[in-house]
């Protein structure tokens, strides 16, 4: 037998934690005030979301040159922010050069993974020295301006304006391409008439996605929300998530929180009580201990059954849903709500950036994936306020409405088996129905993704196998929305299903049976990766939009041929991680005896 691989260690960005556990919930005793003092520049509407909150630090061993009255000092930063940084100095003596409010220019090199995608270039930014420790020979400095500013005013204008042009010229290219199948339709209606629907589809979807815009926050505008935090498995994860959840700029008053552990059989228990009796600790002054409330599982029931534990015991005008291994930004919950004051409105989907991007070229291809997908294609999807997958990393509905189909939710079954998977998209699916969805792409968290083909592809499974069950479902009702919605939904349904016929029908019978190579139809397929590379470049920013054209190819050579085999097996429900382990073995609990446990 072959040894078992270890596990790949994730490589995420590393923030500097605050001394205080809970530094951006509103103080409620006036005591200290959540305004970040490191950015003087907390008005600027357009900073990018993930400079928000800008003094955030991160741990780094960067290489730094001073450049101070025509010397050059040699030092190594220890944590950056996009408005500052942290030199320790190579030669001691060099602090003789150097005094306070003295005014330096620094050059450094951000690469990939020290901060946010979109930061990464060289820099030679203005900087004033704000303190000097003579033990260390530390050196703090304050940027002239934030680096985001930085490199928008040096990089962004010249890229967004190529990264444009690019974009239109292949959006021409396609046009011209599908006029070409317009005339030829009456050769092959089928082939052509697939070509038309795919073109017309994506570049309307892009289309929309552009034309989306986020709801804008009201500061008055704070309803109740219960956080709901299902848990399996997830000792590395869930104190992380947990502390994200918590941390919000948000009136902690309004916020209640049930975490739900589902039978785990490694330490998340322990975890997570060490960590709510911390968060007790620290946050006293916010009445924690009467806003969070755990549960402990005896066995492992699934994800639903953990969701439906939270929805029993909310008590809030809201709910929201965040998976153990997703970590929310400050202001995530606020921002999330905003679509929620149209009183018609049941659900909203917040954006899902991935966490451990950095760690290997399987993780930067869904990185850009993810982008695309929540950027645009869930974006497209909320012009028409019909979003169709809240997704599990966050997302927030209308408490009333989900009580009013929970226990057809719950006990939701697909020819005679019990529903086991696609929790979020089933929900959805209840909820659109009669409701409106959307997608708020200010609302920002991160999550973990497969770091191994394997999990991924076995992941990438499941999610074909819900996806065909509940738009299947969902084709039932979907001809009642508003009409241009209901036919790209149609049309996204029925592209994915017969494209791999015409991928072997081009790839592999007309070479065969003609003798002429595919060069249409591999343009065509380039084309459309390019689309998807450009707009992550000119929305995100990101020297990873290559990783764009990497994930088309990985698309149509593997995870496109998952399809054929999920139409036949799109009853299983098994989830295929964890679901073999739980049938073929008893597992040893480490979770305390009581089926429904609360403490915290």
């Amino acid at each position: 037998m072959g040894k078992k691989k270890a596990p790949l260690e994730d490589v995420l960005l590393r923030p500097k934690s605050d001394r205080r556990l809970l530094a951006h919930v509103p103080d409620p005793t006036r005591q200290r005030s959540g305004v970040d003092r490191r950015d003087n520049k907390q008005s600027d509407a357009n900073r990018p979301q993930y400079a928000t909150f800008a003094g955030q630090r991160y741990h780094v061993n960067l290489p730094v040159k001073i450049i101070v009255n025509g010397k050059t000092i040699a030092g190594t930063c220890s944590d950056i922010s996009q408005t500052g940084m942290l030199i320790h100095l190579k030669k001691d003596t060099d602090l003789e050069h150097l005094e306070k409010d003295q005014h330096v220019k620094v050059k450094f090199h951000l690469t990939e993974g020290i901060l946010q995608e979109g930061t990464e270039k060289r820099y030679r930014i203005g900087a004033t020295i704000v303190r000097l420790v003579d033990g260390c020979a530390d050196v703090a400095v304050h940027f002239d301006m934030t680096l985001y500013e930085n490199r928008k005013r040096v990089v962004d204008t010249s890229l967004f304006t190529l990264a444009a042009f690019c974009l239109l010229a292949v959006t021409v290219i396609i046009i011209l391409m599908r006029s070409e199948s317009i005339l030829y339709f009456q050769t092959n209606a089928l082939l052509y008439g697939y070509s038309i629907v795919t073109a017309t589809f994506l570049l309307t979807r892009y289309l929309f996605g552009m034309l989306y815009r986020p709801i804008p926050i009201d500061p008055e505008y704070t309803p109740s929300v219960t956080i709901v935090i299902p848990c399996f498995n997830e000792e590395e994860w869930i104190s992380r998530t947990i502390l994200s959840c918590i941390d919000q700029d948000y009136p902690p008053e309004k916020l209640e929180f049930v975490i739900v552990d589902d039978g785990s059989s490694d330490r998340s228990v322990e975890v997570i009580q060490k960590t709510v009796n911390d968060l007790c600790r620290e946050g006293a002054r916010y009445g924690l201990q009467n806003r969070i409330r755990c549960f402990f599982q005896k066995e492992n029931q699934g994800k639903r059954e953990a969701m439906g534990l939270g929805i029993r015991n909310a008590r809030t005008e809201l709910i929201a849903f965040v998976d153990s291994d997703s970590f929310l930004e400050p202001d995530a919950i606020r921002h999330l709500v905003q679509p929620m004051k149209d009183p018609k409105m049941g659900g909203v989907a917040g954006r899902t950036d991935v966490a451990n991007t950095y760690t290997n070229n399987l993780t930067k291809l869904q990185s850009v994936r993810y982008y695309v997908s929540f950027r645009i294609m869930k974006a497209a999807e909320a012009y028409f306020d019909s979003v169709m997958c809240l997704s599990g990393p966050l997302s927030c509905y209308r408490l009333e409405y989900v009580r009013e189909v929970f226990d057809k939710w719950l006990n939701q079954t697909f020819m005679g088996q019990k529903a086991t998977f696609g929790d979020d998209r089933s929900l959805t699916n209840y909820i659109v129905e009669h409701h409106r969805t959307y997608y708020q792409d200010t609302s920002i968290c991160s999550t973990i993704v497969p770091n191994r083909h394997k999990v991924f592809l076995k992941q990438q499974m499941r999610w074909k196998r819900s996806w065909l069950r509940e738009s299947l479902k969902a084709g039932r009702f979907m001809w009642k929305k508003e009409p241009l919605m209901s036919i790209f939904f149609y049309f996204g349904l029925l592209i994915p299903l017969i494209a791999p016929f015409i991928v072997i029908f081009n790839l592999v019978y007309i070479p065969l049976t003609m003798n002429v190579f595919p060069s249409t139809f591999l343009l065509g397929l380039l084309m459309m990766a390019l689309m998807m590379s450009f707009a992550q470049l000119i929305l995100k920013k990101s020297s990873l939009w290559a990783h764009g054209l990497l994930f088309c190819m990985y698309y149509e050579f593997v995870l496109l041929w998952q399809m054929p085999w999920a139409w036949i097996t799109f009853w299983v429900s098994d989830w295929g991680t964890r679901g073999n382990k739980k049938k073929k073995e008893k597992k040893k609990k480490q979770a305390p005896s009581q089926d429904a446990a609360a403490s915290g």
